[in-house]
């Protein structure tokens, strides 16, 4: 039996030899199945949303709007805290040096701070 097997053509298998396609063919099976995707996609969406994506959808939409509200109040607090900031220092250097700028108060460039004013104006040192 086995040799009967091996004299078969095409190794003894069940196989038989395919001829290849043709290109033509190839292309319109692949054009019927695009085709017939893009027709199951319009019949999905015309069945419509649920009204529970409905309530989702909207419940996003609100949840978006209060964080951006957010993060603009937040920008606008922090913009707030340095232009306080900066006022505290203008001012700390206005009593420092009375008014004068700072090349003029260091008389050349070079600003020495007394020991005193460095600590009442950068507390960490």
């Amino acid at each position: 039996m086995s040799s009967k097997i091996l004299n078969r053509p095409y190794g003894g298998g069940n196989y038989a030899k395919l001829d290849k396609e043709d290109p033509d063919e190839v292309f319109h099976r692949r054009a019927q199945f695009l085709i017939y995707k893009v027709m199951q996609r319009a019949d999905d969406s015309r069945r419509g949303a649920s009204f529970c994506q409905i309530k989702l959808c909207k419940l996003k939409v609100r949840i978006g709007k209060r964080l951006k509200k957010l993060r603009k109040g937040v920008v606008l607090s922090m913009s707030a805290a340095r232009l306080r900031i900066y006022r505290m220092i203008r001012i700390q250097w206005k009593r420092l040096f009375g008014g004068r700028s700072i090349a003029a108060a260091g008389g050349g460039g070079c600003v020495v701070l007394p020991a005193a004013a460095a600590a009442s104006i950068f507390p960490s040192l």
